[in-house]
């Protein structure tokens, strides 16, 4: 048997792929780092496509990487890399990605959650621990990955989940009925905070959440391929300085949150955008002070105030 050029190449005697399952692992690694993928990061993507076309736990991987691979599986696999290599995210490729435990599913129609929007949901999940059937809204909800993990955390709370895109939507119902939480989430489609307009939720909201698109519009372009090219840039494209979502949800959320209600929003770590929040929050006279939570790397990553205006517009 002849030493073959890539995963697909057959074994003449028995029809399976004439690779291994490491030596397929290797291919992976070394085609993604010659794109320009950092080599760990290869190795561990190249894992993830191999694991996901063959069918396989990383136990099992790890326990027989000699076994030959399937020669659909090879062929499939080989496709996901060169996908992969010309930019494709892994996440779209496997049609998945872990959020709080849980894989939710995801494709273009929404961004892939990153684990440091978990540190907004921990966050708010501590704040509200002691409120009973508390009333929460997402704002921008995608994948639903924030109110999926909130209606996990608190089995006694109410969320409406909403989006301006109704594609996304579809994504959202559907990991929330593979997940369980269905039934506790309501749905809102349109901008920003239009589609809470006639549900009498005035001054009712125990918590209004968002990770609103944050980069600034001249900085899309420089995004990495993988973000520009791939995820809805509705997700990605904040306006001039990355914040007019921002803008939108702290001026308005005051009208929703009742006294002592919260409003969490995620930020990114660079531009100082968490101190241009905290500064737009201030200014609107309706919160206490705001505070900035970093996530695990450090960076400065989600925005928490309380209203302290109880002008009869706010009640429980």
């Amino acid at each position: 048997m002849s030493t073959p050029d890539s995963p697909t190449a057959t074994d003449e005697r028995t029809g399976a792929s004439a690779w291994s399952r490491q030596t397929a692992w290797g291919w992976g690694a070394a085609r993604l780092a010659g794109a320009d993928l950092d080599p760990g990061d290869a190795r561990l993507e190249a894992e993830i496509l191999l694991r996901h076309a063959v069918g396989l736990s990383r136990e099992e991987l790890l326990a027989r990487p000699r076994l030959a691979l399937p020669h659909a599986a090879a062929s499939a696999y080989a496709a996901s890399i060169e996908k992969r290599a010309a930019g494709t995210p892994s996440a779209y490729l496997i049609g998945r990605r872990e959020f709080f435990g849980v894989d939710m599913v995801v494709d273009e129609r929404v961004m892939i959650p990153r684990p440091e929007t978990e540190r907004l949901v921990e966050v708010l999940a501590d704040i509200l621990r002691d409120r009973r059937a508390p009333l929460v809204v997402d704002v921008g909800t995608g994948s639903g990955a924030i109110a999926i993990a909130l209606a996990r955390l608190m089995p006694q709370a109410r969320l409406l989940a909403t989006d301006v895109s109704p594609a996304a939507l579809e994504v959202a119902r559907l990991n929330a009925a593979r997940t369980g939480v269905v039934d506790r989430i309501a749905w809102g489609e349109g901008p920003n905070l239009d589609p809470l307009a006639g549900r009498g939720l005035e001054g009712t909201l125990d918590a209004l959440v968002a990770n609103p698109p944050y980069i600034p519009t001249a900085e899309v372009a420089r995004l990495p391929r993988e973000v520009r090219d791939h995820e809805p840039p509705v997700a990605l494209d904040g306006g001039p300085d990355g914040l007019a979502v921002h803008r939108v949800l702290i001026e308005g959320a005051g009208a929703y949150l009742s006294h002592g209600g919260i409003l969490a929003l995620e930020v990114a770590a660079l531009w100082d955008q968490a101190r241009a929040v905290v500064g737009l929050i201030a200014a609107t006279g309706t919160f206490g002070p705001a505070r900035v939570v970093r996530d695990y790397a450090g960076a400065e990553r989600v925005v928490i105030a309380a209203t302290n205006v109880d002008d009869g517009s706010h009640r429980r």
